[in-house]
């Protein structure tokens, strides 16, 4: 079944927010190296959160952006959600 263009629309927010929120916590190297476990333990979360949200993509999405999460291609997957 395909999604109505407002359900995509929110999906891709989610979706974008999701995918920031852990390409930020990566790149935060002072939060890595003041306090190394709460590091771990937000990527943690962060990837847990972004993994749930791939595992349910709807059966219509589009392919590249697909491709790009199941690949954990962060950097690619965000400059597609960014265009869309």
């Amino acid at each position: 079944m395909k999604m109505a263009m407002s359900d995509h629309a929110t999906l891709n927010k989610t979706l974008h927010a999701a995918v920031k929120a852990r390409l930020d916590i990566v790149a935060d190297h002072a939060f890595r190296d003041r306090d190394a476990a709460a590091h771990l333990e937000a990527l943690k979360s962060a990837a847990a959160t972004l993994d749930g949200l791939v595992a349910s993509l709807p059966p219509d999405t589009d392919p590249n952006l697909r491709h790009y999460l199941e690949r954990q291609s962060y950097t690619k997957a965000l400059a597609w959600l960014e265009e869309a």
